[in-house]
């Protein structure tokens, strides 16, 4: 029997996960849940409403943040236990304690796990938080001033293993980036 795989897309706004992850998921025919996109169905509105709450306000309170992560975490189980062997998160899993659930859930299932850290530099941050203003489909309601927070409460991945974790910087063509994990996920298999 083949085991199932888990494959986390995590980092900070803006740093091309949810870019990624969709790229990734598409061609393996998986199912992609975005932390945004989830948030904002459990909140009954549209995915590209745009909602500035304020950190920690709104449905971006620790409460709503840990009801998102663990409704994600459910569909995942669901697919996994339903007999679909890729599955891809997408979100920013800046806490250790998040990403202990998933990995909690991945040895449950006996699944294969890959983190992916993206990350670029503050400059492109910039660049693509100013794009992603002008997008009317954008569903993250990520800026600035929440990437300056994030950055000083994110906890750098340090418990995962190596075989686990590939780090990424994003500022190179999507295809080209999808390759590098393609072929990490190979070799850590």
């Amino acid at each position: 029997m083949t085991s199932p795989s888990l494959y986390v897309f995590f980092g900070l706004i803006a740093s091309g996960k949810s870019t990624l992850s969709e790229l990734f998921a598409k061609s393996h025919k998986a199912p992609c849940y975005n932390t945004d996109r989830v948030r904002k169905e459990l909140a009954g509105i549209a995915a590209s409403e745009s909602r500035p709450d304020g950190m920690g306000q709104g449905i971006y309170t620790p409460e709503f943040t840990a009801r998102t992560y663990q409704a994600m975490l459910e569909q995942a189980a669901e697919d996994m236990a339903g007999g679909i062997f890729t599955v891809v998160l997408d979100g920013s899993y800046a806490r250790k304690s998040d990403r202990d659930q998933v990995r909690a859930l991945g040895d449950k299932f006996k699944a294969k796990m890959f983190f992916i850290f993206c990350s670029c530099s503050d400059r492109e941050v910039k660049r693509r938080l100013e794009l992603r203003k002008k997008d009317p489909d954008a569903v993250s309601d990520g800026r600035w001033e929440i990437f300056v927070h994030q950055q000083s409460v994110f906890e750098f991945p340090v418990e995962l293993p190596s075989g686990q974790l590939l780090e990424l910087d994003t500022e190179r063509p999507p295809e080209e980036l999808l390759s590098i994990v393609e072929q990490f996920c190979l070799t850590s298999s």
